[in-house]
């Protein structure tokens, strides 16, 4: 005897189907066991599938269980964005004009979103990260970097923006460009990041455009992440606000700060992520990651 369990497939980061990080949904996974969870983001073979239940805590919405094609992860963006606004859209959550504001419980604990609502309908999804950034001074050296990503040693910036492990709840290896050119020419030597990044604390690596964080425009990314079975992903939440963590680190004031980055361009698949962060006495007080989803399908799949 199987069981049917209803999903829905969204579009992340984006405000166009086919575009930015697909991403799948079970709204009700109550009888699911973690091997089943496991089988069926395989079975979906997207990058990350989210799988709800009921809060665990009383003031939290929900509980979210999020898995890659590899392993479960204790905390990711574009299942947390997605994942909010479909609840959000399929009327799941009461809705409040102009802002509603959620709580996700995930592996790192609670994790606060704010829903833009615009005639009773959601716009977009900002979450908080529930854990402030950790940084580690131990990255590979900028050859080491230009092996890893198959470019030339010119291509890895080296001066006040140089590669650092930071983690919002993942860890990630945030590694400067010196150009956009560099960014879209960029392919993982795996054989390299066995050998520099496999047995590091930070194995994923995320990619930036160093050289706009100056100019202020739209800042292009990339992230590749082998250990997590995910060859490269489309829009990485959790890997962004890492970014974001990173770049109000090395900020000069102390101020509300935000930036665009633009990742899966080279896929194909177009996305756009607000960041957001506050800084005051030369602390980082909180890391926001913002953007907007569509819907796709809907459905059962048989378990059993």
């Amino acid at each position: 005897m199987s069981n049917s369990y209803a999903f829905h497939t969204l579009d992340v980061f984006t405000d166009t189907i086919f575009g930015g990080n697909p991403l799948a949904v079970l709204t009700d996974a109550r009888g699911l066991s973690t091997e089943q969870m496991q089988q069926i983001c395989r079975e979906f073979n997207l990058s990350e599938t989210v799988f709800v239940l009921p809060p665990e805590d009383a003031s939290h919405t929900r509980r979210l269980r999020i898995f890659t094609p590899g392993r479960e992860l204790p905390f990711a963006g574009h299942p947390t964005v997605g994942t909010a606004f479909l609840l959000a859209a399929t009327g799941m959550i009461p809705l409040t004009e102009g802002e509603t504001r959620i709580v996700l419980g995930e592996g790192v604990g609670p994790v606060p979103v704010t829903i833009r609502v615009e005639n009773g309908k959601p716009v977009s999804a900002q979450l908080t990260t529930a854990q402030a950034p950790e940084f580690r001074n131990d990255a590979p050296t900028a050859p080491e970097i230009a092996s890893l990503l198959s470019l030339n040693v010119s291509d890895v910036s080296t001066t006040s923006l140089k590669a650092e492990s930071v983690s919002c709840g993942v860890p990630f290896l945030i590694a400067p460009l010196t150009s956009r050119d560099a960014v879209s020419r960029a392919k993982l030597d795996r054989a390299t990041w066995e050998k520099v990044l496999a047995n590091r604390w930070s194995k994923e690596v995320y990619l930036f455009d160093a050289s706009a964080v100056s100019t202020g425009g739209a800042i292009r990314a990339r992230m590749f992440a082998p250990g997590l079975g995910i060859g490269e992903d489309p829009a990485t939440g959790s890997a962004a606000a890492c970014l974001a963590a990173y770049l109000a680190k090395h900020a000069s004031a102390d101020a509300a700060l935000s930036w665009t980055v633009e990742q899966g361009f080279e896929m194909g698949r177009p996305s756009i992520l607000s960041l957001s962060a506050e800084k005051s006495d030369g602390k980082i007080s909180a890391v926001r990651v913002a953007g907007k989803s569509v819907l796709v399908s809907e459905g059962s799949l048989r378990v059993g």
